[in-house]
């Protein structure tokens, strides 16, 4: 199996300080990496093909070695990749989180009045600027001249 040494960088997908972008190349890069690991096998089984082809003797046993490596890396290859696809489909179900969630917000946003709105509370709204808030209070003044009082006599 294909282990990290020292100098290869690990990625921490657990941590939630990382933004869209950070998830995304991190994935290109294993992306990237799973080709040249890809290739690098391609290259390894051509090689193998073209000294089998060759004309000179090679024992059964050099044979079943040279199996026996290409299997367990390819093996390797295989677990790798699906590491990888399911590391992919993780990361696209985050992605589409923060893409709702986003859209969500904005819209949340949208529907906000801003701080000084009175509008709808019983203030009268000003023509002359729409970002100015008047701070008149809008009285129904036939309301106030039909109301009665009772005297509790």
């Amino acid at each position: 199996m294909l282990m990290a040494d020292e100098t290869d960088e690990v990625f921490d997908f657990s941590n939630i300080d990382f933004t869209r972008e950070d998830l995304v190349t991190a994935l290109n890069d294993m992306v990237v990496e799973y080709r040249m690991l890809s290739q690098s096998f391609e290259e390894v089984k051509t090689e193998k093909e073209s000294r089998s082809m060759k004309a000179e003797p090679v024992s059964a046993d050099d044979l079943q070695t040279s199996l026996s490596k290409l299997t367990s890396e390819n093996e390797d290859l295989r677990s790798r990749s699906q590491e990888m696809i399911n590391e992919n489909q993780r990361l696209a179900a985050i992605i589409s989180s923060w893409t709702k969630s986003s859209a969500s917000l904005q819209k949340l946003q949208g529907a906000m009045k801003s701080s000084g709105d009175k509008s709808g509370l019983g203030y009268e709204s000003c023509e002359s600027n729409i970002a100015e808030t008047c701070t008149h209070p809008k009285l129904d003044k036939p309301k106030l001249q039909t109301m009665n009082f009772v005297n509790p006599t």
